[in-house]
């Protein structure tokens, strides 16, 4: 055990031009590191006086060495109150408030707390939401005196308010006698986060004094609960605007899908933050408006920002929406060489994208790379096999993760009963769904029964859907009535589709999809006079069918083609490259599937000509012209694609030994020597 050595005593272990004050004077975290390791080599380390320097030397706001910190404090001998207030203080302000509160029930075994150790705990509850907690430490105050104290106070009213106890937040508030700005603000923000905005303007008024905190909640409150109008008309009044209020009423307009008023604020900022750029690309990408939240991050690394966590998963996110593995990659080196580590929604978003961007190899392979997986990765690598078809991968890999110990959740049986859909494994379906309620306890949400429903309806058994719907303990929604219509128009049973188009229209008469299916249905049956009343419908209630799309990402820019378009530059190469397409589709037999042709056209010519111009195959052309050989042509199409353009795909990627990777509405099909991934089941 080390010898404590009496305080005048230390000078003679330092070296002649090394004074003893060096302890009470230094604070670059280097010379506090050497101090504390020749502390160590002589022996003078249990000292009191210094042990406690070290310590609090660590702990001050501009080392902020939180493992040394607690480190030394594990080490003093004798440890006082203002040790265990200044350690626990440390552990809440650097986000481990629960380490904190865990110090804190040790603390009250040794000592009483005081005014200090209070406040401080009460704001850790805060921070986590744990009320309960908050609850028994406002016990606590009250009981050893401190319940009037104006900081402990303060606390408990920022504690109710953020947990959002406002009634209790309001009692507390009602008792003091002394309030300040930052109590009115806490309280305010209370009843803005509950959705109380009238009470919290009232309080604004009757505020003797607002300070730009004050003015920023209410504008902020007003935006998230849709009176974007009144938020701007209060921001506009507002004497002095900080960045919070700037972002706030930008995160307004975001949500409220006012993109122009949004930018318009952006540009008139007098600075920008991290805060606001991750807005404006959030919200962007939240908005499906994915062109535009890319062009913000690159913006944004022109002006040098650095982005952080939350902004790559959005970039990531706007990517995916795209489908532009190029600039994915990009943002994935920039990411490695910025230092950025694969862990958490980062992790988890750079495997979707690769995945949704048609790169399944690339998403198998960043997943490999995470050291500590968590249930996210794993969701989301099985999500991806699954939309490839690459079901047995997908389940085996599920199977591998419950034998790790983690606990899968619903997103992933959402991701496990997909894998199964797009294989048409029709029991393992029916056994992972009652898995998920007997053995994880997991009480199945809409989507789960709607996975369920999919794939009885794709495989056929659309009595057995019917039933599953009329018997789900909730109300199902337009998606579950969607698919049960979508495998009536696919089985072809009128009866079953007809009465499921009823309860789309009944549930959300907007669905586009429904008025296609049933008119396709109809079509398809050759029942004319029924397609004719439909689109009736339609066009009385301003419904309009969405054209066939697909896009293809080349040399950074990406491409749209719609049904016999015309307008590219390459229009002219594009049609004889499909002509072309079209003879060599003959040599090897081919005989167009004009059944597929959901128009009142007489001739089959006429239908032929109809389905050579699918948007997928301009795309395909444009690809076989620009796209290098041994490069994969990455295709996205907004609606499903059509069985006669599967078949076509599939001879064509033999044909020209390419592979051709489409993404369309439901799925991918990844097209390899005259073959498909989904095996033709989709």
């Amino acid at each position: 055990m080390l010898k404590l050595m009496p305080l005048h005593s230390l000078q003679q272990h330092l070296p002649q031009n090394v004074h003893f004050s060096l302890f009470q004077t230094c604070s670059a975290p280097q010379e506090v590191e050497q101090l504390h390791a020749f502390s160590l080599k002589t022996a003078t380390f249990n000292h009191p006086f210094v042990c406690s320097r070290l310590f609090a030397l660590y702990s001050e706001p501009k080392i902020n060495d939180l493992g040394y910190a607690r480190s030394v404090f594990d080490r003093i001998q004798q440890r006082t109150l203002i040790h265990w207030n200044t350690i626990i203080k440390c552990y809440v302000e650097n986000q481990f408030s629960h380490d904190g509160i865990v110090l804190f029930h040790e603390l009250v075994h040794e000592f009483l707390p005081d005014n200090f150790t209070l406040p401080c705990v009460i704001k850790g509850c805060a921070r986590l939401g744990v009320v309960q907690e908050g609850k028994q430490i406002h016990g606590l105050a009250l009981k050893i005196g401190f319940g009037s104290d104006v900081f402990v106070q303060g606390s408990l009213v920022n504690m109710y308010s953020k947990c959002g106890k406002i009634d209790c937040a309001r009692k507390v508030f009602d008792g003091m006698i002394e309030k300040d700005v930052v109590l009115w603000n806490a309280l305010i923000d209370g009843y803005a986060r509950c959705g109380e905005i009238e009470i919290a303007l009232r309080l604004f008024e009757d505020m003797p004094e607002r300070d730009a905190f004050s003015w920023t909640v209410l504008v902020d409150g007003l935006s998230k609960c849709g009176k974007v109008e009144s938020a701007r008309k209060l921001f506009d009044q507002m004497p002095c605007r900080n960045l919070v209020s700037w972002n706030a009423m930008i995160n307004g307009y975001m949500k409220s899908g006012d993109f122009g008023l949004a930018l318009e604020l952006f540009y008139q900022m007098p600075k920008w933050d991290l805060v606001t750029w991750n807005l404006m690309i959030a919200g962007y990408e939240l908005n499906g408006q994915f062109v535009d939240a890319l062009k913000m991050f690159f913006t944004m690394l022109e002006f040098g920002s650095r982005p952080n966590h939350a902004t790559l998963v959005s970039a990531f996110s706007a990517v995916s929406g795209l489908a532009v593995l190029s600039k994915g990659r990009w943002i994935h080196s920039y990411m490695e060489k910025n230092g950025f580590e694969l862990d958490g929604i980062l992790g988890t978003s750079l495997i979707e994208m690769y995945a949704k961007c048609g790169c399944i190899e690339s998403a198998l392979t960043v997943f490999q790379a995470i050291q500590k997986k968590k249930v996210g990765h794993w969701t989301a690598i099985i999500v991806g096999l699954g939309a490839y078809g690459m079901a047995n991968h997908a389940l085996a890999l599920f199977l591998e993760m419950c034998k790790t110990g983690l606990k899968p959740n619903a997103i992933t049986f959402i991701g496990v009963l997909n894998a199964c859909n797009h294989a048409g494994l029709v029991d393992d379906g029916r056994r992972y769904f009652d898995m998920m309620m007997n053995e994880y306890e997991i009480e199945p949400t809409v989507e789960h029964y709607g996975c369920l429903v999919d794939i009885l309806c794709r495989a056929g058994h659309l009595e057995e859907a019917k039933n599953t719907i009329e018997n789900m303990p909730i109300s199902p929604n337009k998606v579950i009535w969607m698919s049960l219509l979508g495998g009536s128009r696919n089985h072809g049973n009128i009866d079953i589709g007809e009465y499921a188009a009823r309860r789309v229209i009944e549930v959300a008469p907007e669905t586009i999809g429904c008025y296609i299916l049933l008119s396709n249905m109809y079509a398809a049956s050759g029942m004319w006079e029924k397609v004719s009343h439909v689109r009736e419908m339609m066009y009385k209630r301003g419904v309009r069918k969405d054209p066939g799309c697909s896009s293809l990402e080349h040399k950074d820019v990406l491409l749209e083609f719609i049904v016999g378009d015309k307008s590219h530059p390459q229009t002219k190469e594009i049609y004889a490259k499909m002509s072309e397409m079209k003879e060599k589709l003959k040599c090897v037999g081919h005989v167009p599937d004009t059944t597929q042709v959901l128009l009142c056209i007489e001739g089959e010519e006429e239908k032929e000509a109809e389905l050579e111009n699918h948007s997928e195959r301009l795309a395909i052309a444009f690809g076989l012209i620009n796209v290098k050989p041994g490069s994969p042509i990455r295709i996205m199409k907004n609606l499903r694609v059509c069985n006669d353009c599967h078949s076509v795909t599939k001879l064509l990627s033999k044909i020209y030994s390419r592979e051709i990777i489409v993404r369309d509405n439901t799925r991918f099909h990844h097209f390899r020597n005259g073959s498909c991934s989904c095996m033709d089941y989709w």
